[in-house]
């Protein structure tokens, strides 16, 4: 008997989805590095990864990838946020590549490397305008890559990276992901010899792929959501990704309550739990349910998506989620689910939170 609130998680949808987007991408000449972070490296779910076709298996969290080695997946694996100092031993132990911007760090990877007899490969992130990880300095970048090439024995300089759309919003366009390639020539020009990889970017990369004027260089993406749920790509950049499931994730909540109230607070309104005043519009007395999760679970109440249109979310405080049930075909009862799909900012919360129950159907 499933317990509730409960995220049943659909693997065979997902091996599908991470097929389709390497095929999409091989057709460019595109490697994908499968990033786990989304749904927080469960260990089921990071499994299909495995043998589904992409170069390795990336996350921004060296818990993730150690808890897939101990799980027996085998990767290979890449950490892709810059590696604190203090989990450099652990990023060389679990990982073949990291990205990186740091000297420093280099230099104790390349140190971590000495003391446990391994090599490990890097990319050189540049920042492009997101304002995120990389160097700024181009020249800076050149001279680290020298650096890396010529004087770090067991550091093995593999390419050159961008991250585009994930602090700064830049859209990423054939003309930005062309700056990428330059300096990636310009390394090339000063360490003698081809890059490997030239990674432009995650997800927000794929509209110029799937149109084909990402430029041909570009050999490497770093994609999570674009293909756990191909929604935000559809939402937010109108790319048509129906050749991919949107329903991996079936997040089912429990009503715990069903009464008719009105629809604005009465008495004087002051902050709510998480320091907000909220903004409320008088529809008169309504049928409201109250469901058995909130905020804790999923953080973004306007981001859940109900699967009854004919429901409306109302909002959320720490644990329960406040539905408006007036226009219901069916009567709301005690007792019954409530489905939702989720985005992005959704899944990360509720794939996280101990308080939702995780189902795995083949």
């Amino acid at each position: 008997m499933n317990r509730y609130p409960n995220l049943e998680i659909d693997l065979k949808k997902l091996r599908h989805n991470i097929e389709k987007v390497v095929e999409r991408c091989g057709e460019r000449g595109i490697t994908v590095a499968g990033v786990i972070k989304g749904f927080n490296g469960i260990a089921e779910m990071t499994k299909i990864y495995e043998g589904s076709g992409v170069s390795s298996i990336a996350s921004s969290r060296i818990e993730h990838i150690i808890r897939a080695r101990k799980a027996g997946i085998s990767g290979p694996f890449a950490m892709i946020r810059v590696p604190m100092l203090s989990e450099v031993d652990l990023v060389v132990e679990h990982c073949e590549f990291s990205l990186n911007s740091e000297k420093t760090v280099l230099d104790a990877i390349n140190e971590a490397c000495l003391k446990q007899g391994k090599r490990h490969g890097v990319l050189l992130m540049a920042d492009l305008g997101d304002l995120r990880e990389g160097y700024w300095d181009k020249e800076e970048l050149i001279q680290v890559a020298r650096y890396v090439e010529n004087q770090l024995p067991y550091v093995d300089l593999r390419g050159v990276g961008t991250n585009l759309g994930c602090y700064g919003s830049i859209k990423a366009t054939p003309e930005k992901l062309n700056e990428l390639v330059e300096l990636a020539e310009a390394i090339e020009m000063g360490i003698g010899r081809r890059l490997e990889i030239i990674s432009g970017g995650g997800t927000t990369t794929l509209p110029i792929v799937f149109d084909g004027t990402v430029p041909e260089r570009i050999n490497h993406l770093r994609i999570g959501e674009g293909i756990i749920l191909a929604y935000d790509m559809m939402a937010q950049f109108g790319v048509d990704m129906t050749f991919l499931y949107q329903d991996v994730f079936t997040l089912r909540a429990e009503i715990i309550e069903v009464k008719e109230k009105p629809s604005y607070p009465v008495g004087e309104l002051s902050y709510d739990a998480f320091g907000q005043v909220g903004e409320y519009e008088d529809r008169g007395i309504r049928k409201r349910a109250l469901a058995a999760l909130g905020k804790v679970d999923f953080a973004y109440p306007d981001m859940l998506m109900c699967r009854d249109k004919n429901i409306e979310i109302m909002g959320a405080s720490s644990d329960h989620l406040i539905l408006d049930v007036e226009k219901c075909s069916g009567e709301i009862r005690v007792g019954d689910k409530v489905e939702f799909d989720l985005c992005y900012a959704t899944m990360v919360f509720a794939t996280s939170s101990e308080n939702i129950h995780l189902t795995f159907k083949e």
